[in-house]
């Protein structure tokens, strides 16, 4: 499995043959401007909630790819009736597509489309492939059912946000990978903006003390599971 950031919470995750791109904001981030959207491949875009800063880019990267849109029943039929390909799903049901098994799973903020309209409750995903297992929290506050997790599933990898102000922050996602039993961590929405700055070298130390590892790549920069 290959996992490649693209600033904010935007990632590609290659497996089994096939790219899943995760709540694509690309285009408006001016940190991600040598990323060309319109190279991206993508079979499948996942999507957390209904927020800008992780659906803005959907619509060019479908049409172009075809990609089939996964996400609660009220953003995908969203895009769906865009006429766009689309996954329905709703918490605690799971699928399984040709790359892996997909689990939606809760999570703790808001959800909106831009124009203010309703985006239905946010999200996080649980993905079991056939040789890995991985969580995206979404944008969540610490929650309590991120306990639920290991007791279905052993994950090698956490994706966390770590910004603070609009979701988790350092601290509490220590808590989170202790809750989800998972040491190995890829830290997202962070930096984008001002609200959301980090100090990487006291982030990366805190996980370091608690006996866990903090990844937080460049935009652009791929790891392996």
């Amino acid at each position: 499995m290959k996992i490649t950031f693209y600033g904010h919470a935007s990632l590609a995750i290659e497996v089994g043959g096939k790219t899943i791109l995760v709540d694509p904001f690309i285009s408006a981030n001016p940190k991600a401007s040598h990323i060309d959207i319109n190279s991206l491949a993508a079979d499948y875009i996942l999507l957390t909630l209904a927020h800008q800063d992780h659906i803005l880019d959907v619509e060019v990267i479908a049409n172009r790819t075809n990609a089939i849109i996964v996400s609660s029943y009220e953003v995908a039929t969203h895009f769906g009736n865009k006429g766009l390909q689309y996954h329905p799903m709703n918490h605690g049901g799971s699928w399984k597509f040709d790359f892996g098994k997909v689990k939606l799973v809760n999570a703790i903020h808001s959800s909106s489309f831009p124009d203010g309209s309703y985006g239905g409750n946010p999200c996080g995903f649980v993905i079991e492939s056939e040789n890995k297992n991985i969580y995206i929290a979404g944008d969540t506050a610490l929650t309590m059912d991120m306990k639920l997790i290991p007791m279905r599933t052993k994950l090698d990898l956490a994706i966390l946000p770590i910004g603070d102000n609009f979701t988790m922050d350092i601290d509490d996602a220590i808590l989170a990978s202790d809750f989800v039993e998972c040491d190995k961590i890829l830290g997202v929405h962070f930096d984008t903006f001002g609200f959301i700055e980090i100090n990487h070298d006291m982030a990366i130390k805190k996980f370091f003390d608690a006996g866990k590892d903090l990844m937080l790549l460049k935009i652009g920069e791929s790891i392996y599971l």
